[in-house]
């Protein structure tokens, strides 16, 4: 090779290596935005905060026992620790809401081009995340291994934020609220599961996510499995019999089984089954806004006869409103057919829904409830306490 050649030769793979590194941190740059860009796009909020109440609304709000039954927020790579300009859920915010118990639900596959009906089990739009926010390759073929991974991120925050629990037993969640007594700042998880396709088919399974902590088992999310069907699946079935056995052994560990999203067939089914309180954890009802994701009275009052609470969901398709007033009226309706009791808190703040609010806004609901009528006991029992009983009935006997 010439001394001219080689002079070239060597300039360009200068340049070629200055082009790599630049293609690099462009990528990094990119992996780093990205996540922040799609939980923006997918989790917006109708209404930003701040949420101005009357402060005897506050003085309220701030003595009640707050829980809910449905976020999505550990899918979104957000660092829960940390408050945050996006989504609708980290932990700052929880406690400025004062919110003790959030469940936080694991979502582990959701077909793309998503319908209230209809869908088939085909496609995955997970794995889009999960590539985006460099998920472990495990998760990129398992769903087992997206629950898993997910629960982790809950357990992680656990360890590391003394302000923070996760509730596994009877024994855990009566000294979460021994102790909240006196440190108000206090707030505490319980995972749950958004659909049995985790499952992957294994009985074994269940106890599998038991172990890693999960205490709310749902059956159903978007497409029919090997479990049951899906209100918005291609047959919209009962239970197989794969099913009625994750049904018997949810319970046997004292799983709270929730019916969010399964067919009106799983549903009767279930409840027939049903050996304590069911609950459907985010939903809203046909009787004040009807559509193929909402509840019938006959589902209520069926889900209602097992102890059980209708937790109303707070996003547009579930109440027909963007605002608490909406969320208010759908409340009322099942207050009124089944009695106060039996309706909660079901948010699905970070469902990749538009919600009204962010958690901060939960005093709006307070203030809805009491113009609407509701007594002080009433809205303790809507706001958390019903929550509380299901979850301490449920629990009862497991050390």
């Amino acid at each position: 090779m010439s001394k001219r050649k080689w002079r070239l030769s060597k300039k360009n793979s200068r340049w070629l290596f200055i082009a790599a590194i630049g293609i690099a941190i462009v990528l990094s740059l990119v992996f780093a935005k990205l996540p922040v860009i799609v939980d923006k796009r997918f989790n917006p909020v109708i209404h930003p905060p701040p949420y101005p109440v009357a402060p005897s609304v506050t003085q309220v709000h701030n003595n009640l026992l707050i829980a809910d039954l449905h976020a999505d927020s550990l899918l979104w790579g957000r660092d829960l620790s940390q408050r945050h300009q996006r989504g609708h859920v980290d932990l700052p915010r929880l406690q400025e809401a004062n919110v003790a118990i959030q469940v936080f639900t694991v979502v582990t596959k959701v077909p793309s081009n998503l319908k209230l009906e209809q869908n088939n089990p085909n496609s995955d739009d997970i794995i889009k995340l999960a590539l985006v926010q460099r998920w472990p390759m495990a998760t990129w073929n398992s769903l087992l291994a997206r629950a898993l991974y997910q629960a982790e991120q809950l357990q992680q925050l656990a360890r590391s934020h003394n302000q923070f629990r996760l509730l596994k037993t009877q024994a855990d969640l009566q000294t979460f609220m021994e102790d909240r007594q006196q440190q108000p700042q206090l707030t505490a998880g319980i995972l749950g599961l958004e659909g049995a396709h985790a499952l992957t088919g294994r009985l074994e399974n269940v106890e599998r996510l038991y172990e890693a902590g999960f205490r709310m088992l749902g059956l159903a999310h978007f497409f029919d499995t090997e479990v049951g069907g899906s209100a918005h699946g291609m047959e919209q079935g009962g239970l197989t019999d794969l099913g009625r056995q994750v049904v018997l052994k949810a319970q046997n560990l004292h799983m709270l089984l929730d019916l969010a999203h399964s067919s009106a067939t799983v549903i009767d089914e279930v409840v027939a089954l049903s050996t304590q309180p069911v609950v459907v954890s985010h939903t809203g009802v046909k009787g004040t806004c009807d559509n193929a994701r909402n509840l019938s009275d006959q589902q209520i009052q069926a889900i209602a006869r097992t102890g059980g609470v209708i937790s109303i969901g707070f996003w547009p398709t579930a109440v027909c409103g963007e605002n608490a007033t909406a969320i208010v009226r759908a409340i009322r309706y099942v207050a009124d057919l089944v009695g106060v009791e039996h309706v909660s808190l079901g948010s699905d703040f970070d469902g990749a829904v538009s919600a009204p609010f962010d958690v901060t806004g939960l005093p709006l609901i307070t203030a809805a409830l009491q113009e609407d009528g509701f007594s002080s006991e009433a809205i303790s029992q809507i706001m958390g306490l019903n929550t509380l009983r299901v979850l301490e009935t449920v629990f009862s006997s497991r050390a």
